[in-house]
């Protein structure tokens, strides 16, 4: 595990009022030869809306666009727009992200929203309906698989404590809703447990990195490998965590001794997770694939 030397690789901006409180939890997508970066950033309004940021190596920022490019647009999500996770899929990149109504009750739940892919590497943000697929139930941290199982879409979700699954003929109407993970008592993920970003195929499976959460309110990092053909069966379960926060970005900010993913890309064989630190900074860590799986 290698954490870049120049985290974080994106802070705050302070002359931008939307983004000026913080900026963490990024999804990434690497498409067209380069990173593409949509990020969480907290204004001084305290609303979350979504930025956008693009690298050709992953790791300096070379572009970071100045204005939101998503943002609240109804009453659900009337308090926030929240980590992002990006799919693509049929020249389509589909993102799910947390909707939030009430920062008071944080009444929250998921929702779906998509973007043809080359509009939206492009900058041109065409994003299309959005909508709950749960509306009314309180989750968090969604996912889509990026390929169908059975011919039905994947969805990963949390229902607090748990990660579960739910299947969709249409991104619409979902079934057939489980928990297939739980914390683990006496471990490092023995509150919670959340997805990361979407899981990445490799040849011995789908490899889902997650969070976990322990009694101390202490995110860390995990890393599941689930079947290929039946994404609810758990070959792997990481014992230790692949992330934990040492360094000060990491320990101190907004919310304290935070590691907190929603994506990565596979990049020569290596392994880029985007994560925000402390609720307050986005920061990235590679791995050697060889080395994860083993």
């Amino acid at each position: 595990m290698k954490r870049f030397n120049g985290n974080p690789i994106l802070r705050p901006i302070s002359e931008h009022a939307w983004e000026a409180r913080a900026v963490f939890n990024a999804a990434a997508v690497y498409v067209g030869g380069r990173v593409h970066i949509l990020y969480r950033a907290v204004g001084n309004d305290g609303v979350s809306r979504l930025g956008y940021a693009s690298s050709s190596d992953g790791y300096h920022i070379e572009e970071r666009v100045p204005s939101p490019v998503f943002e609240p647009a109804n009453f659900t999500e009337k308090y926030g727009c929240e980590d992002p996770r990006l799919t693509l899929r049929n020249e389509q990149c589909i993102m799910a992200y947390t909707a939030l109504r009430d920062s008071i009750s944080n009444a929250h739940q998921i929702a779906l929203t998509s973007i043809a892919t080359d509009d939206f590497i492009n900058k041109r943000w065409n994003w299309g309906e959005r909508g709950t697929p749960f509306p009314g139930v309180r989750n968090k941290d969604a996912v889509i698989l990026p390929c169908k199982v059975k011919g039905r879409y994947v969805l990963f979700h949390r229902i607090d404590p748990d990660i579960c699954i739910a299947y969709s003929d249409d991104l619409e109407h979902w079934s057939d809703i489980k928990a297939i993970i739980t914390p683990r008592l006496g471990k490092w993920d023995c509150l919670r447990v959340g997805a990361a970003g979407p899981p990445i195929e490799i040849s011995e499976g789908w490899l889902f990195i997650y969070h976990g959460v322990n009694f101390e309110r202490v995110y860390r990092l995990g890393i599941l490998l689930l079947d290929k053909d039946d994404p609810e069966r758990i070959l792997y379960r990481s014992e230790k965590p692949i992330l934990e926060p040492t360094t000060d970005y990491e320990r101190f900010g907004r919310v304290p001794n935070v590691v907190f993913s929603c994506g990565a890309i596979l990049m020569d064989d290596h392994i880029l997770v985007y994560y925000g630190g402390a609720d307050t900074v986005v920061c990235v860590v590679a791995y050697d694939l060889g080395e994860v799986i083993l």
